[in-house]
């Protein structure tokens, strides 16, 4: 049975992962006859109110939040391994770009997070599938721009631009489709990169990656 390694960053899609992305991640790696294991970083991070879409002030643990979505099922993100798993998946949410990476804030000269990115690089050295759900795609243009990576985002052009600055290459892609880039190992779909997109709509598209992901694992 394979195991996916899944990183979430925090609850909510403002300040955390999107909780209709990861929910999906969750269900598709089951229904592939796959099992998951949850992970995310350590940190305190600013909050924000998710009916005034206002920061407030106060602070928020990102592996605190996350656990409310693994229903407390969830590991620190320094405990994750490569060597114990056959593939990575990162829901979206803007806590993908504010907290894993800081492409929100830095666009194509942004960092990525260092245990993010010693995750991201350990599954990239072994061979093993890596699947970006929304934003997260940002997380593999970082990481792996100079390479080339392919990798989708939807079709907000600005955005798309920005990626294709750190040397990854963009595709146009429906919310219910996704891009694959075979030679790299990476699986990419937009879901709430279209604002307007419905639930179904987002599971289909993530469904789609995450069985491509599990056939490539």
């Amino acid at each position: 049975m394979k195991t996916v390694a899944v990183v979430l960053s925090g609850c909510g899609f403002l300040d955390g992962a999107e909780i209709t992305e990861a929910i999906s991640t969750l269900i598709a790696i089951g229904q592939q006859g796959a099992t998951y294991k949850v992970f995310a970083l350590n940190k305190d991070v600013p909050e924000t109110n998710h009916l005034t879409q206002k920061p407030t002030g106060q602070k928020r643990n990102v592996l605190q939040e996350a656990a409310r979505i693994a229903r407390g099922d969830i590991q620190p993100l320094e405990n994750l391994k490569a060597q114990d798993f056959d593939a990575l998946a990162f829901p979206g949410g803007f806590g993908a770009a504010i907290h894993l990476c800081n492409f929100a804030e830095k666009g194509s000269e942004g960092q990525i997070d260092p245990q993010v990115a010693r995750v991201v690089q350990e599954f990239h050295h072994s061979g093993k599938p890596i699947v970006a759900i929304c934003i997260a795609p940002a997380i593999m243009a970082l990481a792996l721009g100079k390479k080339g990576v392919n990798v989708t985002i939807g079709e907000d052009a600005g955005t798309a631009s920005e990626l294709e600055k750190t040397g990854a290459k963009h595709q146009k892609c429906a919310v219910e489709k996704y891009v694959v880039d075979h030679s790299h190992k990476v699986i990419t779909t937009p879901a709430y990169m279209y604002g307007t997109a419905k639930p179904h709509q987002i599971f289909e598209g993530v469904s789609g990656a995450i069985s491509e992901l599990i056939k490539m694992a």
